[in-house]
């Protein structure tokens, strides 16, 4: 299978040369996914804000990639404090309101530079043969 990068402007690793997410078959990994204003180049002051931004920067991408929020298996979150889950719950209760039908999820703390939190997203993309994710 070929692998594919996916590139978000505004929304990658700045000059590394680290797409914002790989696709190989139908499966798309992302890389580090922060809550960084791709219009500004910077992080919210605001911790609702960052969070909120975050996962507009996860959605681009899945865009990108002709997926969608159905299509994630799995949200990996790091987080420099603990205390970032008052914002982040409401999120994603917001983005994925079926309890029945919610990625998993799992929250890590992290030694996180100039952010609060960083996404990462494992998703299966809707196959060839036209079934969704």
């Amino acid at each position: 299978m070929k692998r594919r990068s996916i590139e978000v402007p505004g929304r990658g690793h700045g000059t590394q040369p680290i797409p914002a997410a790989s696709v190989v078959g139908n499966l798309l990994v992302s890389g580090g996914i922060s809550g960084k204003d791709p219009a500004t180049g910077t992080v919210p002051e605001d911790p609702a804000a960052e969070v909120a931004q975050a996962f507009a920067n996860l959605r681009a991408i899945l865009d990108a990639a002709d997926a969608s929020l159905d299509d994630v298996a799995k949200v990996t979150v790091f987080v420099r404090e603990r205390g970032i889950r008052a914002h982040l719950n409401p999120v994603w209760t917001e983005l994925f309101p079926d309890p029945d039908s919610r990625p998993a999820r799992h929250t890590l703390e992290a030694n996180l530079t100039g952010m609060r939190l960083q996404l990462e997203c494992l998703a299966v993309l809707p196959g060839a043969d036209g079934s969704t994710g």
